[in-house]
């Protein structure tokens, strides 16, 4: 399944860099606020946002006439051209040095860090790793690591093995995310996939039963949980997806103490773990 995926010529990305720098506006620090549907008043001039907005900075910006038929940019600008025609964020690691606020000039260096192919149980996965450093005035302030998988078209959008149901965390919060906080999250992100805002793309061509909840909101929401639960927003944020969470499922977060640490998932009602986290202080 494989022999046509030229490994070789996709290592070739690996190193090439993109910068970019945006402004943390007091317009997004406000419809983050509103997203997430956060108490009290949204954050002014000065003032910090919340950890994980930077998913939403410095985004890249392709003409809407190069984009492909996903809604994804076309293949072979920064990442690499994986001739598969899956994409999504498999997971990823952030270790926050200190906090954005409104008005700070925010640069992203990304950079191609790995380009590696493996068999699945149905079928090839090329797995791209970037990471991204985004600083103020010269000073580091996020440090991450994305995963990136590629699938062929006979990946289903489920597993093909039943995955054993979730156990329940010792914290838990039931949740829904209907297609206006997945509409707002793409806006947000200026994320065009379109397995997340348009039902018969997803349901007709990649063979989901709805709509699909993208993996760095339910990695916001659990990092999010974190926070609410110790008091303060942690350090380091882990996150690994596991298996694919729809706008017509009814999930909760989960949390189980873990040490010094949180342990934290989402899990559809009866279902696997959706998304796995880890929460770190230290």
């Amino acid at each position: 399944m494989s022999e046509g995926i030229d490994i070789d010529r996709l290592g070739a990305w690996i190193g090439r860099e993109e910068v970019a720098t945006e402004t943390v506006g007091a317009d997004l620090a406000r419809k983050y606020h509103a997203t997430f549907d956060a108490p009290g008043e949204p954050p002014g001039p000065g003032e910090v946002v919340p950890r994980m907005i930077h998913f939403c900075l410095a985004q890249p910006a392709a003409p809407t006439g190069g984009l492909g038929p996903d809604g994804h940019p076309a293949r072979g600008g920064f990442l690499p051209p994986v001739p598969l025609p899956r994409r999504m964020w498999a997971g990823g690691d952030v270790l926050f040095h200190g906090d954005l606020r409104v008005g700070d000039a925010a640069t992203r260096t990304s950079r191609i860090e790995a380009v590696v192919l493996k068999e699945g149980r149905s079928g090839p996965l090329c797995f791209v790793t970037v990471g991204h450093r985004i600083a103020v005035d010269g000073a580091l302030v996020v440090e991450e690591r994305q995963d990136i998988v590629y699938r062929g078209p006979e990946a289903p959008g489920g597993s093909p093995e039943a995955a054993p149901p979730a156990e329940e965390g010792v914290h838990r919060r039931p949740m829904t995310a209907g297609p206006p906080l997945l509409f707002r999250y793409s806006a947000l992100t200026f994320n065009g996939h379109r397995i997340h805002y348009d039902r018969p793309y997803a349901r007709e061509v990649e063979a989901y039963p709805g709509l699909v909840v993208h993996g760095p909101l339910q990695a916001a929401l659990l990092y999010r949980y974190a926070g609410e639960l110790r008091g303060t927003p942690p350090k380091r944020f882990a996150f690994r997806g596991l298996s694919p969470l729809f706008d017509t499922d009814t999930f909760a977060l989960h949390a189980s103490e873990e040490g010094e640490a949180l342990r934290l998932w989402t899990a559809r009602r009866a279902g696997p773990v959706c998304m796995s986290a880890g929460a770190h202080w230290a």
